[in-house]
């Protein structure tokens, strides 16, 4: 008897576990004691044909371990003193090239290279001991390999029968975009349930490169997945028993068999469907399967009854989740209507996706793909499960209202000079988001529920809302952008949440601006500020202007189409300061006008006060500890100071244009009075049709001498 360790990806040890059990007759009452799992890894005691037969049928397995020696680790010493103990000259020969590979840390051994050294010198010393030439170390293609695996202060000293990794089957000579690997794929059927009856059907209707129905075929034809391997771990092994292997091999070649029952894989791609086809070719399983150019969504097969496996696309960003909103709610109408009684089984990362199905699960299994953390998601069929999820009375709730604001923005629209407005701001309670239309884009901003909404909910009545406003605005679903906003604090609002590097060409009241839909959580145009820029522009001809925390400078843009003689525009930021500057370029603007990165509250305190603006336009963020500011913001606490300041550079009939987004913003009127300002708060006049519902959207006054 010997000791194996089994190593697998993380999350399949367990589902590893029950197939060892399976492939040695394990009785059921002892499958629980048979084998220890820990993370990734499966260990038991076992003769060496039982480990020939998981090297080459396990479906699961990554590498079969035979454990040569066991013990504490502690440090380095004695890592080295359990290596040596392994009589190594018995095991390979001097002329053999080796490798160590080197699993786990502890408090002592944090460096994996390190430990691979300390085994490899009590590896090499054995020999130079036995009066043997050093055999070399060969790190890419070695022919035999030694592998460690550490875990706090006890180390096992193995050597790897399989070589290279379980799960390179081989037959992959072409894939698509992200392919399931092969223990993936196998793992996905077994927690299916199909391959305890391989009589059902098999379908998966987006088969990509074929891992899946190349997968299930093989479990139908009982072909082990590695039966033709020709190149193992243990060829140069002493202890290899070639004839024990060959009888194990060919007890496995002589149970393969046809499959009982019909097995399709079908793609939209004729390209991909190809891969598909050569690599199962390549498996000797081309016979069994039936591949079919065509949409999920329209695949239909005869059976009633059968197993409904795939892997559809689930993307990890926010525009991917409303693009694949409509899959998975058209998939879901299509599995009701054409797939009765059969079982479904869908591996997703996204949760929210998978309830655009309207199904009920059955179970759900956490599974990695690769270092995403998936889950498989079973459903059966059941009459009681297709009607499960009928049509709420209020579903058309959120459609009544956009469709009844955009005939109401539309007569707005007649009169107004511009293609960038909100079209919907979180009118309805239970549809807690924001709907801005910039030329042929729509961004969708979702704010956190209200605490009388589950969390749940919202994101179902949100996944709703993305399924309807294509249709009602008109707009190309790829344009679509959902962007999630939380309380910010300072200039978070400006970080970037993409790398896109899309801008595209709006216009308001006679200006043109550059807008980036999806690389920041704000677009670069502030629509509730339409007003007051046209505003603050119509004052501003003949005018000084200086423009504070400018962003991208649409004030500055206005003021200087309306004959400003000049304009200064200040801004921490130099992404947003050249963003300020292609305005004035795309608007043609040429003269006396300056642009500055700076902290604003810095660069106001060092003027010389004889330099003085006639108009200012002071618009700071709530909140900033930005590591560029020489000190921490409050647009509450500072904003009398900053006021202050700017009085200095001020002309004697000035005027401060002064706003902020800060809800429970006060002004302090009577220290701005004391400093010679008159106030005058206009507010309400500033807020345009598309934000009358929020009149607290924003603050401002403007301040005389």
């Amino acid at each position: 008897m010997y000791k194996f360790i089994v190593t697998a990806a993380k999350g399949l040890d367990e589902l590893l576990k029950l197939e060892i059990a399976e492939m040695l007759n394990i009785p059921d009452d002892e499958i629980q004691s048979f084998a220890r799992v820990q993370p990734g890894q499966v260990s038991f005691e076992a003769e060496l044909k039982d480990a020939y037969k998981i090297c080459m049928s396990s479906r699961l397995a990554n590498r079969v371990l035979i454990v040569m020696n066991e013990g504490k680790a502690g440090n380095a010493e004695e890592l080295y003193t359990l290596a040596s103990q392994v009589d190594w000259p018995q095991q390979f020969s001097s002329h053999t090239s080796f490798a160590v590979q080197f699993v786990g840390e502890s408090k002592t051994i944090n460096n994996t290279q390190f430990g691979a050294l300390k085994v490899k010198d009590a590896i090499v010393d054995s020999f130079v001991e036995d009066g043997q030439s050093r055999p070399n170390v060969e790190r890419q293609f070695p022919e035999f390999q030694v592998h460690v695996r550490l875990r706090r202060e006890s180390a096992a000293i193995c050597i790897d029968l399989s070589g290279t990794s379980l799960h390179k089957r081989g037959y992959r000579e072409a894939t698509g975009d992200a392919p399931l690997k092969e223990q993936l794929a196998a793992a996905i059927l077994y927690r299916s349930g199909w391959h305890k009856d391989c009589s059902k059907a098999l379908l998966d209707p987006m088969c990509g490169s074929g891992t899946i129905a190349i997968e299930g075929a093989m479990i139908a034809a009982k072909i082990a997945p590695n039966v033709e391997r020709k190149l193992w771990g243990f060829r140069h092994w002493f202890g290899h028993q070639a004839a024990e292997f060959e009888s194990v091999k060919a007890e496995l070649i002589a149970q393969q068999k046809a499959p009982d029952g019909p097995i399709y894989a079908f793609d939209i791609s004729t390209t991909i469907l190809d891969y598909a086809v050569t690599n199962a070719e390549n498996a000797g399983v081309v016979d069994y399967i039936d591949f079919k150019q065509c949409d999920a969504l329209h695949a239909k097969v005869k059976e009633t009854q059968g197993y409904f496996v795939c892997n559809p696309p689930y993307g990890e960003r926010l525009d991917d989740y409303v693009g694949l909103l409509p899959l998975y709610s058209q998939l879901g109408s299509h599995l009701k209507a054409n797939f009765a009684n059969w079982n479904v089984a869908l591996l997703s990362s996204n949760d929210h996706l998978l309830k655009a199905l309207k199904l009920r699960t059955h179970k759900r299994f956490k599974l990695f793909n690769g270092k995403l953390e998936t889950q498989l998601a079973l459903y059966q069929l059941t009459q009681d499960n297709l009607t499960a999820f009928q049509a709420k009375p209020n579903e058309d709730e959120f459609s009544n209202r956009l469709s009844k604001n955009v005939k109401r923005i539309a007569t707005w629209l007649k009169k107004t000079d511009t293609n960038a407005y909100r079209v919907y701001d979180a009118d309805l309670p239970n549809y807690n988001f924001a709907i801005d239309c910039y030329a042929d884009y729509v961004i969708v901003q979702e704010y956190a529920p209200p605490k009388t909404i589950p969390e749940n909910v919202a994101q179902e009545r949100l996944a709703q809302a993305l399924l309807h406003i294509p249709h009602i605005l008109k707009v190309d679903r790829k344009r679509i952008v959902l962007k999630v906003r939380k309380k910010q604090e300072g200039k978070t609002q400006y970080q970037r949440v993409d790398t896109k590097q899309s801008r595209i060409e709006v216009y308001e009241n006679q200006a043109k601006f550059l807008i980036n839909p999806t690389d920041y959580l704000d677009v670069g145009l502030f629509l509730d500020h339409r007003i007051t820029r046209q505003r603050f522009a119509a004052q501003s001809r003949n005018k000084h202007v200086l423009n504070l925390f400018c962003y991208t400078g649409s004030v500055s843009v206005h003021a200087a189409l309306q004959g400003a003689k000049s304009v200064t525009s200040v801004d921490m930021s130099n992404t947003y300061i050249q963003w300020a500057k292609d305005n004035f370029a795309l608007n043609n603007l040429q003269g006396a006008y300056e642009f500055v990165q700076a902290d604003c509250l810095v660069w106001l305190a060092r003027q010389n006060p004889a330099n003085k603006f006639d108009m200012m336009f002071v618009d700071p963020p709530s909140f900033s500890n930005s590591k560029r500011m020489e000190n921490n913001w409050d647009v509450q606490r500072d904003h009398v100071a900053l006021l202050s300041d700017a009085k200095n550079m001020l002309a004697s009939d000035g005027k401060i244009y002064f706003s902020n987004n800060l809800r429970s913003f006060k002004i302090d009127a009577q220290a701005l009075e004391a400093l010679g300002f008159s106030l005058n708060n206009i507010g309400t006049q500033t807020i345009d049709e598309d934000f009358k519902r929020n009149q607290k959207i924003h603050h401002c006054w403007i301040l005389s001498l």
